[in-house]
């Protein structure tokens, strides 16, 4: 599946795409019919959280809870109590507040292909080039934290989830440090209760030995769905590309695609052309806390 590079997709689903709906998900035009009505009926009933309650919006929780609506509202839940519990990191959250971060540091970059499962890859380089001292652990999360509901405007990525290559070549202590445990269970809350984005799969690479210190943080925040999902390969190319087709990657993980030669600053605008969709996901949540 061709995309054009630095664009979020928002066309509707193509056949392929809505085959994967139907088979992984149970989204038939019935069943998705049946659970909106279900799941805006159960959040009237909720009358603490506040979301929007047309198609669109609903479809965002319940295509990661398989159409069920129960588990729909749940996962609002579980969003709305995630932004509260911090509310000093999210609240009003916009990508100008993080315009630095995004634009002058190679931090988070997203592949401008889709892998050979047509999922979006994202990068986060945690190792050297991440400067600490330029882009706080805060600033990391609020960045991965805007890239997720951005991915949220693709109905593609609804439904066929994402991939996120972890690269910590050169990791030291001043990122070590950073990787803190309340950043760790911060950041692993999120992915397992909070996300609504189907995350398929983590892969680690070139991890040197410090890297030990940073495992021994996230491993007790990691259940077993999403530790099913993970996979350290060090230098191994080989091993990454048991799951990740070569065809489709760069050449910086031994792909056959040309290097990588952009950076987050290039997708910077692309995320600001979502800013009135991040601006309606931040009144959701608690209905004391809208603005």
């Amino acid at each position: 599946m061709a995309v054009e590079p630095f664009r979020l997709m928002t066309t509707p689903l193509d056949e392929e795409t809505r085959l994967v709906a139907e088979r992984e998900l149970r989204e038939t035009p019935e069943v998705r019919d049946k659970a909106i009505v279900e799941l805006r009926r159960l959040l009237g009933e909720n009358k603490d959280l506040y979301y929007a309650d047309d198609d669109k919006t609903l479809l965002v929780f319940l295509r990661p809870t398989h159409f069920y609506p129960e588990s729909a509202i749940k996962l609002m839940r579980r969003i709305a109590e995630f932004k509260q519990d911090y509310v000093k990191i999210l609240k009003d959250l916009v990508p100008e507040d993080e315009k630095s971060s995004f634009v002058d540091n190679n931090v988070v970059n997203v592949l401008t292909n889709l892998d050979q499962d047509g999922r979006r890859v994202l990068i986060v380089n945690c190792g050297s080039l991440w400067n600490t001292k330029k882009v706080s652990a805060d600033s990391l999360f609020r960045i991965f934290y805007l890239v997720h509901v951005a991915a949220q405007v693709e109905e593609s990525t609804q439904v066929r989830g994402v991939v996120v290559i972890m690269d910590f070549d050169g990791l030291g202590l001043s990122q070590v440090r950073s990787l803190s445990p309340s950043f760790s269970k911060r950041l692993l809350t999120f992915i397992q209760d909070a996300m609504p984005i189907r995350m398929k799969q983590v892969h680690i690479i070139n991890e040197p030995g410090i890297f030990k210190m940073v495992w021994a943080l996230f491993k007790p925040f990691i259940r077993e769905k999403l530790g099913s999902r993970m996979f350290l390969h060090g230098k191994d190319r080989d091993s990454l590309h048991k799951h990740m087709n070569p065809e489709f990657l760069p050449a910086n993980y031994g792909g056959k695609l040309p290097a990588i030669d952009y950076t987050g600053k290039d997708w910077y605008p692309s995320v600001t052309e979502h800013l009135g969709y991040i601006e309606q996901w931040n009144t959701y949540g608690f209905a004391n806390n809208k603005k």
